[in-house]
């Protein structure tokens, strides 16, 4: 009896499959129509009536795929089930195109659908800020400048305006492509401060900073007022903790700028949001503020591309919490906006690797960060500019395509 080779393909992306296959030799229009059969994805669709549900899987299954659903869904003996699609991009596409004739609003769930494999399988090409744009063809380090006395790494480090000139040197020469200037410690249990304080703090910073250097600038502030006078200053973009939550008028500060966007998502102000770390779902409840903030800021007139969002790593999660998000990097990518990402030096490193002490969780900081590219992060905000842009680009360079 003859023995052959075999061996397991791991194809996560389009760009993977047709490589595979254009070195096997297949004809290039045979590659176009089979290169959707490769790419599998579960997508769930949720509270859907169960007569809907039924069709789902009928369809689901008369294309070759699958559909989970509750036990009495198909008697109707319960009102709703929540569906889990399984198939191949290719098969789920074919579903998008049968779904709009059929009854119960399941054309609807078609559309939605359709946007979704579109945003999971078209990562976005670029951000867009005031007055600048920040193209995502490889990760972007964002580097961080706390002026403030008591952030968890680096408080006091650059109060001085000089200090964080020079830090915002060091970074720019080693590959930050973005700067993040904060005003106010958001550690886990830290108290506020005030907005004259924080406008005093940020807005000769930004000023000097834009001054000098041509280089994109962010603003991580939940308040309005703060984030109108560093704008004005120079800065490009706000980075709001708050997801847009804190200060009902900072969604049309920023679009009323033309600024750009990063929205987080938290459990409360800094100095609760530990105190209730336990979710029913954590990455559905994440996925579902972010996606509240997001429509938050389109609502006042933020253009979708000047949108950014970040899971919120150590805002309001536990351990177990932080590394279920990290896990599942990937499925924030269906929102259809850029992620970024904030694990640097925090402290659910520091309980994995018994560290206590934020100066040496450099080398977990950067396994994140690692791990995060091949994830199909976009934006990392890191204290360790120069380490992270090695990470990223070795990382990319293994990973690029996926």
């Amino acid at each position: 009896m003859s023995s052959f080779d075999l061996r397991v393909l791991n194809l996560e992306s389009e760009a993977q499959v047709v490589s595979a296959m254009t070195s096997l030799g297949v004809d290039p229009a045979g590659i176009q129509r089979m290169v959707g059969k490769a790419q599998s994805i579960n997508v769930l669709v949720e509270s859907v009536p169960c007569g809907a549900a039924n069709i789902l899987k009928q369809e689901m299954l008369s294309i070759g795929a699958d559909a989970a659903v509750a036990r009495g869904s198909v008697t109707c003996s319960r009102s709703y089930t929540d569906v889990l699609l399984m198939g191949t991009k290719k098969q789920l596409k074919l579903l998008v195109r049968r779904l709009p004739c059929q009854p119960f609003g399941l054309a609807s769930i078609a559309q939605q659908l359709s946007s979704l494999l579109v945003n999971y399988y078209t990562p976005s090409a670029y951000l867009a800020g005031k007055d600048c744009r920040l193209t995502l063809d490889c990760p972007q380090v964002m580097g961080i400048i706390n002026v403030t006395p008591d952030s968890f790494y680096d408080g006091g480090v650059s109060l001085a305006v000089d200090t964080a000139l020079s830090q915002a040197e060091s970074q720019l020469a080693t590959g930050a492509n973005i700067l993040d200037i904060g005003g106010e410690s958001t550690r886990p249990g830290s108290v506020g401060v005030s907005e004259d304080v924080e406008i005093a703090r940020v807005v000769p910073v930004v000023e000097a900073i834009r001054n000098r250097f041509d280089i994109p600038i962010s603003v991580d502030t939940t308040k309005a007022s703060v984030a109108r006078a560093a704008l004005d200053s120079g800065a490009n973009f706000i980075n709001d903790i708050s997801g847009l939550t804190f200060d009902p008028l900072m969604a049309d500060v920023v679009a009323t700028s033309g600024a750009g966007l990063f929205v987080m998502h938290t459990r409360g102000r800094p100095e609760v949001m530990q105190s209730d770390t336990q979710y029913q779902d954590l990455v559905a409840e994440v996925i579902s503020c972010l996606r509240c903030s997001a429509n938050l800021a389109i609502e006042a007139g933020v253009d979708v591309d000047k949108i950014a969002i970040d899971p919120g790593i150590g805002f309001g999660k536990s351990l177990a919490g932080n590394l279920e998000i990290l896990q599942r990097l990937s499925e924030f990518h269906a929102l259809g906006y850029p992620v970024l990402l904030g694990t640097s030096r925090k402290s659910f490193i520091g309980s994995i690797l018994n560290q206590p002490q934020a100066e040496q969780r450099l080398s977990g900081s950067l396994a994140t960060v690692a791990v995060a590219v091949s994830r199909g992060v976009q934006f990392f905000r890191v204290h360790d500019v120069e380490e992270t842009r090695h990470v990223v680009d070795t990382a990319w360079a293994m990973t690029a395509g996926r």
